[in-house]
């Protein structure tokens, strides 16, 4: 009964919509259509210097898309995309927005632009059932980096179901120009199912409610921001990130983890503070932040509620690519370089007789940041770049004096060519301790467990791609090996 009021509500509000008197502005504005981006790309910046008539146009898409690797969930979107399109327009403009609805939905929805001056922020005139659009206009007056979303009861059940994005009022004087925009957003996703569990998962209206996500997550699904999907720029440029936050229950403390921000504008305003390790980003909030990049690495996204990051997802990676700069970032531990020759054996009995002044990797059980691509198939690459390059390095070379390396490793192929590859299998299940020699060197440190937060599908996954990458061979592992060797009983050399 209520649905059907709600349709027939939305109908006459499209029908009302549509047969209204346009146009409701100026008629000597230049007009022009908006650009529209999915995330992370951000529309170019506007160069003229007057108001004009911008024509925005959004089309509500009900579709399964990836929320993580095998996992299915079906989103809400604004374009097609969680989130939805970036939109820019600038101060002054007038902007004639139409919502569509597409005929496949099956409910009706709205939108609600928090740069809007009116009723709803637009909600309240664009009800729109499926297959029928909705048309107002507003007047841009407020510059600043803003959210949208529907605002169709139950108005949480669509926010979090992706229907969000960002909408940026550019100042009449543009913010001073850098070399890279990105476009990144937050949101909380409540499915019925673990984090993790395979398929096509529901809404869970009471995990929504106890405010207990499943996934805290970057521009929608696990891997949006990594390996291949990362940002990337070089050494000397400038960045700024437009970052929103959906909600629809979590606040986000956004941080990047190598970087300080030169400037946050902070809630997405006029005002900035300098120099900011850490912002916090309210549900239904945003904030503009922008920095410099003096050194070259790969430097993490993170929410710095920093279980969200290591067990529901909120990581991202920017790469930068450029030449090292001592004079900012130095280290005296040198990279292991692939194809060294082995040191002659008095170098390795005086590296035996000193004992290493290495402090233990963790004495807790370690975090497992379950990254995957957007793919079906797990990818040991993704798991291993968010979870060991930190420690191993992303190309294996690992740390001289204290981390072995993976690179080439006399260790790694004769464990990983063994019939029985259950040691191999055990150490990054149950972790390992004590001295270990690698290609003539000696190492002494601690690898922390992972057993209890790695599946045996995401093992395998990663010891076939470290025991196949960087001069490495050997055959892959399967589910079935990894299982059969987490049921044996652990070895000496892998006991604290």
């Amino acid at each position: 009964m209520k649905t059907t009021k709600l349709l027939k509500s939305a109908l006459l509000g499209s029908s009302l919509m549509m047969s209204a008197a346009f146009p409701l502005y100026a008629a000597d504005l230049p007009v022009e259509n908006a650009i529209l981006t999915d995330a992370p790309n951000v529309p170019p910046v506007i160069e003229r210097s007057s108001a004009a008539l911008v024509k925005v146009e959004l089309e509500v898409i009900e579709k399964v898309g990836k929320l993580a690797d095998g996992v299915d969930y079906t989103f809400w979107t604004f374009g097609g995309s969680v989130p939805g399109k970036f939109i820019r327009i600038r101060q002054g403009d007038t902007v004639e927005f139409t919502l569509k609805n597409n005929g496949k939905s099956k409910l009706p929805h709205n939108i609600d632009l928090h740069a809007v001056t009116g009723p709803g922020g637009g909600a309240a005139v664009t009800a729109t059932a499926p297959g029928k659009s909705s048309r107002f206009s507003f007047k841009a007056l407020n510059p600043g980096l803003y959210v949208y979303h529907c605002a169709t009861a139950p108005v949480g059940m669509h926010i979090a179901n992706g229907m969000y994005g960002l909408i940026y009022v550019q100042p009449e004087k543009a913010l001073p120009k850098v070399d890279h925009e990105f476009y990144v957003f937050q949101s909380d996703f409540y499915t019925k199912g673990k984090n993790g569990e395979k398929g096509l998962q529901q809404f869970s209206q009471e995990k929504a409610v106890d405010e207990h996500p499943t996934y805290v997550l970057f521009n929608g699904s696990q891997g949006a921001l990594t390996g291949d999907n990362a940002l990337k720029a070089k050494v000397g440029e400038s960045v700024r990130l437009f970052i929103g936050n959906g909600g629809p229950n979590m606040i986000s403390s956004f941080h990047v983890i190598g970087e300080i921000f030169d400037k946050v504008y902070m809630e997405g305003g006029k005002n900035y503070q300098e120099n900011v390790q850490t912002t916090l980003i309210p549900s239904g909030g945003a904030t503009i932040i922008e920095f410099g990049l003096d050194v070259p690495g790969t430097f993490l996204l993170v929410d710095h509620s920093i279980f969200r990051t290591f067990h529901k997802g909120t990581v991202g990676m920017l790469k930068v690519e450029g030449e090292a700069q001592p004079m900012i970032f130095k280290s005296d531990a040198k990279p292991v370089e692939e194809g060294a020759e082995a040191p002659k054996k008095e170098e390795v009995k005086k590296e035996e007789s000193k004992k290493a002044e290495v402090a233990p990797v963790s004495e807790q059980k370690a975090e497992v940041v379950k990254v995957n691509a957007p793919a079906v198939k797990i990818s040991g690459k993704e798991v291993f770049l968010a979870n060991c390059s930190a420690c191993h390095g992303e190309e294996g070379l690992g740390v001289e004096g204290s981390i072995p390396p993976l690179a080439k490793s006399d260790f790694l192929k004769k464990l990983s060519s063994q019939k029985d590859r259950t040691e191999l299998i055990q150490i990054p299940l149950h972790g390992r301790s004590g001295k270990i020699t690698v290609n003539g060197k000696v190492y002494e440190g601690e690898m922390p467990p992972f057993a209890e937060v790695i599946s045996d599908k995401e093992l395998a996954e990663v010891l076939s791609y470290v025991s196949n990458s960087w001069g490495n061979k050997a055959k892959k592992f399967t589910e079935a090996e990894v299982k059969k060797a987490r049921d044996v009983k652990v070895s000496n050399n892998n006991k604290k």
